[in-house]
């Protein structure tokens, strides 16, 4: 159940026009939180037009979910805009992020969780990303991913097979020190490591939306993608940070 003090976890959802997904998520992200420390659920409502806000309202009434934080943009900002929206109002050291079209499965967070938390005993917490070796979106999709994926690659040596994939793991602080751009979270593993936080990959279960269509095209994704890489380079060439700090 949700931990009325400080969580944990804070799982964060971005959602724009998911009214029809909402129930089906949310039944899923409750099943799921007896296998996780204490924890809290944020879905951030990046200004839908449909009944979206009303139906995560509703979804309250799920055993589990009774203090569900619902956040709402007054007006489309992104989806990073939104992923930092749930960030910065989360109370949890770890973030994890899902998409809320149902094609991420939650009982997939305990795991990649763990792996961080494991890793960060050892030594510097870690972004961890759950990749998505198979995919299960249409063939054109999946194409323009491949080359957007292999593009990044070579141009940022970031390590990340699936740079874009939704389900990641990370510390709060450590996403809030990232300076903030639209487009962000397609980059986080090339931006994180320029902050000296590790990378580590585990395969997910991939599935196919629940309802509804996606909110970009492939054309339009790969576009902004390809856009966005130059500023990227640029941010992570003029990064200069001190790997530690000695008070005299």
């Amino acid at each position: 159940m949700l931990d009325k003090g400080a969580p944990v976890l804070s799982i964060v959802v971005a959602v724009l026009n998911e009214q029809e997904n909402i129930s089906s998520v949310c039944s899923e992200i409750a099943g799921v939180l007896s296998t996780l420390p204490a924890v809290e659920v944020v879905f951030v409502d990046d200004g839908s037009s449909d009944g979206t806000v009303a139906a995560l309202i509703e979804a309250r009434r799920i055993p589990g979910l009774e203090t569900l934080r619902i956040l709402s943009h007054d007006h489309c900002c992104g989806k990073s805009g939104a992923m930092r929206t749930g960030v910065r109002h989360a109370r949890g050291t770890w973030i994890a992020t899902i998409d809320g079209d149902g094609q991420d499965d939650p009982a997939e967070i305990a795991a990649l969780l763990a792996m961080a938390m494991a890793a960060a005993e050892k030594g510097r917490a870690p972004l961890v990303v759950g990749t998505r070796p198979k995919r299960s979106d249409t063939v054109w999709r999946k194409l323009a991913t491949r080359f957007a994926n292999g593009l990044r690659q070579r141009l940022l040596n970031d390590g990340c097979p699936d740079t874009g994939a939704p389900m990641k793991v990370f510390r709060r602080s450590d996403f809030l020190d990232l300076p903030y751009f639209e487009g962000l979270h397609r980059f986080l593993p090339a931006m994180m490591q320029s902050y000296g936080i590790p990378l580590l990959c585990k395969p997910v279960h991939h599935r196919s939306r629940l309802h509804g269509q996606s909110k970009y095209t492939n054309f339009g994704r790969a576009v902004v993608g390809v856009r966005d890489l130059p500023g990227v380079m640029w941010l992570r060439n003029r990064t200069r940070l001190p790997s530690s700090v000695r008070e005299c």
